[in-house]
């Protein structure tokens, strides 16, 4: 129950704010778990290059979706919202 009102509300909100892409990164950073995760294995998911990823990953900072914990890490600001990303986007294909 209260997952669903996160769900429907506190994630959505979030979520509805994103571009395509930007909900591609965070979905492949879901398939990696709750983080924090190495930019190179993100873009990696993504079959990207670090460096294209790059203006991904500084959009979701900018936006507070994602932060870095060190150099090179990318983490979740929220909580759960790996699995919200799993639930939203079944596949990885957003």
């Amino acid at each position: 129950m209260a997952l669903a009102e996160l769900d429907d509300g506190f994630f959505r909100v979030r979520f509805d704010r994103l571009t395509r892409a930007e909900k591609r990164y965070l979905r492949a950073m879901a398939e990696l778990g709750a983080g924090p995760h190495r930019s190179g294995d993100i873009a990696e998911r993504l079959r990207m290059t670090v460096t294209s990823a790059a203006p991904l990953r500084n959009r979701l900072i900018a936006k507070g979706m994602i932060y870095s914990p060190a150099h090179g890490d990318t983490a979740f600001t929220v909580p759960w919202f790996d699995g919200f990303m799993k639930r939203i986007l079944p596949k990885m294909d957003a």
